[in-house]
């Protein structure tokens, strides 16, 4: 281990007071965090819960590295929602992770097929198996073994049959501890119901430590970086109680409030084909009662390698309900939707067709079809990322917040859809209604177009 990390070493500095916790490796520790930290170094189910950027992540990882250096057991388990943001937020963690942590006496291997970090410490040999448990057959991934520690990022975007499958990993541990942190989630969201709540009642003590942070619990954050977080969100959105507030609170009511509140704040009447670096068109395919839909969203010329914003330039609905659509048809009327933008935009780049994962026998006939087209051979199509929808919504409305998404004045479809979607108040985790009291079929086709981009759109 480097100089710059010899202050994680050991379970005697995080037991032994401020000076470990109060700087390591740069990072300085909140007085709420430390007093979290040295309650988790004694407690087998640790709960870090709140806001974004307030520091609960780094805290687990902090405490779970103290106590590998003299676990008694030789398997641990390190989760998230997946795989790449367990091996990002808990193995990297911006530079404070397990693996820099142990620099110098950890590698990555894959054990049993299984990402892993090998760690070398005084006891001997340590493996960290890593995983995402976000999907209800993750907890096939993580069988074989026996845990003695589990570190999880995102706990409640794990699926309940991982979360249940780690526990009875962990039956056999020497020294069973448990490190969660989560922002929050609507107050019916089943980790509060069947684990996080039903802990508490064991009451506080050596088996359970939780702790609530805000992003002011964390020093590290400047007043001018915290307000630009800020300034990213909706004031009026969910994940501004979530994330900001650090508050557990349903989502119910319009979903895009903002907009719904004032269109025009949104729409514009043309853009011109030179701000347009590429466009992409996503693909919703109906069934029973709803329409196959289709969304082009022109991203808009930015720095290299980002886009300044998106703009909705046309949008179609295919009526018929099941049995009444056949692949042909499709395929024509996706055909004519990009001759129509060609016309409007000369030049313009039409980058990807983005189509709903689930009908792969539609998306192989698109394929064939544009395949055939002259003037469409060049599109590529692929399957939508399929995220999960609150993601999408939430990067919607952090676009609209930020004066980054519009539509032309002429998506009537789309801006009836944004202005009348509401949540589903009975459902226990974040859901839209979906009814037909609004149409969510033009919102998958828009969502499918951009979801891609996340991350790309400064």
């Amino acid at each position: 281990m480097t100089d710059k990390n010899m202050q994680y070493s050991t379970g005697g500095n995080v037991a032994g007071g401020d000076t470990a916790m109060r700087s390591c490796g740069g990072y300085i520790f909140g007085t709420r965090h430390r007093e979290y930290m040295r309650r988790a170094y004694h407690s087998t189910v640790n709960i870090a819960e709140g806001a974004v950027r307030a520091g609960k992540t780094i805290d687990n990882v902090f405490v779970f590295a103290a106590l590998l250096d003299a676990s008694p057991d030789k398997f641990h388990l390190a989760s998230g929602s997946t795989l790449g943001n367990a091996k990002l937020n808990i193995g990297d963690c911006n530079g404070l992770g397990l693996e820099h942590i142990f620099e110098g006496r950890c590698a990555w291997v894959k054990y049993r097929g299984n990402d892993a970090l090998k760690v070398q410490t005084p006891v001997g040999e340590r493996i960290v198996i890593f995983s995402g448990g976000k999907n209800s057959d993750s907890f096939k991934r993580i069988r074989g073994n026996s845990y003695g520690m589990w570190i999880a990022t995102e706990i409640n975007l794990h699926s309940d049959s991982f979360i249940k499958e780690a526990f009875n990993r962990q039956l056999a541990a020497r020294d069973r501890r448990i490190f969660w942190d989560l922002n929050p989630s609507s107050p019916n969201h089943f980790i509060y119901r069947d684990y996080i709540d039903r802990f508490a009642d064991t009451g506080e003590g050596s088996y359970y430590n939780y702790a609530h942070f805000t992003i002011r619990d964390n020093p590290v954050v400047s007043e001018e970086r915290m307000r630009e977080i800020i300034s990213q969100y909706d004031k009026n959105s969910v994940w501004y109680r979530r994330d900001i507030l650090g508050e557990r609170c349903a989502a119910e009511g319009l979903i895009y409030r903002s907009f719904a509140d004032d269109p025009r704040l949104f729409t514009i009447d043309d853009i011109p084909a030179s701000d347009i670096d590429f466009v992409t068109v996503g693909v919703d395919f109906g069934g029973n009662r709803s329409k196959t839909t289709f969304v082009a969203t022109a991203f808009l010329r930015g720095e290299a390698g980002s886009y300044r914003g998106v703009t909705v330039i046309g949008e179609r609905a295919v009526a018929g309900g099941k049995g009444e659509i056949d692949s042909g048809r499709i395929n024509g009327e996706l055909s004519s939707f990009l001759g129509t933008i060609r016309k409007r935009w000369q030049g313009v780049y039409i980058k990807y067709v983005f189509a709903d994962s689930e009908a792969q026998y539609l998306i192989n006939g698109l394929r064939r079809s544009l395949a055939r087209d002259p003037d469409n051979c060049a599109v590529t199509v692929v399957d939508s990322a399929k995220r999960p929808i609150c993601d999408r919504i939430a990067f919607v409305v952090s676009l609209m917040s930020a004066g980054k998404f519009h539509l032309l004045k002429d998506c009537e479809l789309l801006c009836d859809g944004l202005s009348c979607a509401v949540w589903d108040e009975k459902s226990e985790g974040d859901k839209r209604l979906d009814n037909f009291t609004s149409d969510i079929d033009i919102l998958d086709a828009m969502e499918y177009s951009i979801e891609r981009y996340m991350g790309k759109i400064n």
